[in-house]
């Protein structure tokens, strides 16, 4: 018997798991990260040690912010600063002796919402709309990547906006006019002066419209079967957003059939599952 290992990575929390062959989680843990790369990956290893309890490590997958080279396992992810050029995947499968798969944590949140879909769409895209916003396009079960294997950024689109507050529109990536800077959950700091959660009608409905735009033009672009949101700030609008963006991505919508649009079925698990995945299934 054996297990598989999946990490959550996060820029201020560790999940960590343990699955059997089927990928049921049958053990988990979760930790506040620390404040430098080699502490947390101390912390890092004890969790899983703890998750496997003595059993055999069949595979380990991980969740990680970008920038990454997904092939060579380098991760130098932009909300942990210490965290420069490490060479996570020879690290990791030195110390435990085992396969290690590493990838964007959209990509492998995808990964993990297709996992759950039955039956499976033919295509699906996932975007996480939290603290920042990104995404990850599946095809035929596969991540769809660009050229020489970049991730695709859906949240640095442009589009027609409303917004209530130009003056304090901006992106963390510095181009000034990103969807990102409108409706993540920094820009709703930013642009209203309060978290996503005390938002009134009024200023949902921008919000709403701006992800609509964004869903409008994703789906024109790329066609997929599905979207699926998570993330904190799509979790907490709730159906409300969903329909309100929807409407605005529809009346906008004329040359390719509008996906099927609903929020993440696994919550905040999904890139944990979809870690899971990739410990048990590899990356391609």
């Amino acid at each position: 018997m054996g297990v598989y290992i999946g990490l959550d990575i996060g820029g201020t929390k560790f999940m960590v798991a343990a699955a059997g062959e089927d990928g049921s989680i049958f053990n988990r843990v979760r930790e506040s990260t620390k404040e430098h790369w080699k502490d947390d990956l101390e912390l890092l290893n004890r969790m899983i040690s703890q998750v496997a309890d003595g059993e055999r490590i069949l595979g380990i997958g991980a969740a990680i912010g970008g920038p990454l080279d997904w092939e060579k396992g380098i991760v130098s992810p932009l909300h942990q600063p210490t965290w420069r050029e490490v060479p996570l995947k020879a690290i990791m499968e030195e110390r435990w002796g085992c396969s290690f798969y590493v990838d964007v944590d959209t990509n492998v949140a995808a990964l993990g919402e297709y996992a759950a879909c039955s039956p499976k769409p033919y295509s699906l895209l996932y975007i996480t709309l939290s603290t920042g916003m990104g995404g990850g396009f599946i095809v035929e079960g596969k991540i769809y990547r660009g050229a020489g294997g970049v991730h695709p950024e859906i949240g640095h689109q442009a589009i027609p906006n409303r917004c209530s507050n130009p003056a304090a529109v901006q992106c963390e990536c510095g181009v000034p006019d990103c969807l990102e800077g409108l409706i993540s959950g920094n820009a709703i700091r930013r642009i209203y002066g309060k978290p996503a959660e005390e938002l009134d009608e009024k200023e949902w409905e921008e919000v709403a419209y701006n992800l609509g735009q964004g869903l409008r033009n994703l789906t024109v672009i790329y066609a997929p079967e599905e979207i699926r949101l998570g993330g904190g700030v799509a979790v907490g609008g709730g159906e409300r957003l969903l329909q309100a963006a929807k409407n605005v991505m529809e009346e906008h919508l004329f040359l390719v059939p509008a996906p099927v649009v609903s929020l993440s079925r696994l919550g905040y698990d999904t890139a944990l599952i979809g870690a899971l995945t990739i410990a048990r299934t590899g990356l391609a």
